[in-house]
């Protein structure tokens, strides 16, 4: 069955820099929609950064122009960088693959485990 690693979050002052990575692994016959969402203590998931297959990335505006997602598509991995990274960005970052394992299989919804991402003033 497919699922999601993530890895790269940490403790970075404010104005660093960390890059995040979500691989998929297992059964993987088509990836359909990947996203990065986060949940700050005490508040909702919220979206950060979502790549419907074959499209352009769309950002929260809160990380526009600081945020950027990639992918390797020979490696089923998304990444995100984060640059200029402020407290606020502090919460645990979480990647969601919508994909499917088959041909003829239902599209499947996977989160990744969360990594947390501190940002220090």
């Amino acid at each position: 069955q497919a699922r999601l690693v993530e890895s790269g979050g940490g403790l970075v002052q404010a104005g660093g820099s960390l890059r995040l990575s979500c691989a998929a692994s297992g059964m993987v016959f088509r990836i359909n929609v990947m996203g990065w969402y986060r949940q700050a203590p005490g508040k909702q998931r919220e979206l950060v950064a979502i790549v419907p297959t074959g499209e352009s990335p769309n950002y929260a505006e809160s990380v526009k122009g600081r945020f950027t997602v990639s992918q390797d598509n020979n490696k089923n991995t998304m990444y995100l960088q984060m640059n200029s990274l402020k407290p606020e960005d502090t919460a645990v970052y979480y990647c969601n693959f919508n994909l499917h394992e088959y041909r003829a299989g239902p599209p499947m919804d996977l989160w990744g485990q969360g990594t947390q991402v501190t940002v220090s003033s």
